[in-house]
């Protein structure tokens, strides 16, 4: 999954309800990283993207994010850059 594709949860994930918007913000080959609105992020599987996850678009800005390590993604979070797509 790209880095920028954004999409919707099918079912209730991470303390997400279902219909709650996420954005990938690593592409790690097998999978992707995804993070939602309320902070939480994991990694899901071509299989579980397609049990969990519906991709609905692609954000250009945030295609250019780059994943360095956890604490980092979570001061990016607190700084709002998903703010686009998470906060719709």
């Amino acid at each position: 999954m790209k880095v920028g594709t954004t999409v919707k949860l099918i079912r209730p994930v991470l303390g997400n309800e279902s219909g709650a918007y996420g954005v990938c913000f690593n592409d790690y080959g097998t999978g992707g990283q995804i993070i939602f609105p309320n902070g939480n992020y994991d990694g899901f599987s071509i299989e579980e993207q397609q049990e969990f996850l519906i991709k609905i678009g692609f954000d250009m800005k945030i295609s250019l994010y780059q994943f360095s390590n956890v604490m980092n993604l979570s001061q990016d979070f607190d700084d709002g850059k998903f703010n686009s797509i998470l906060k719709s």
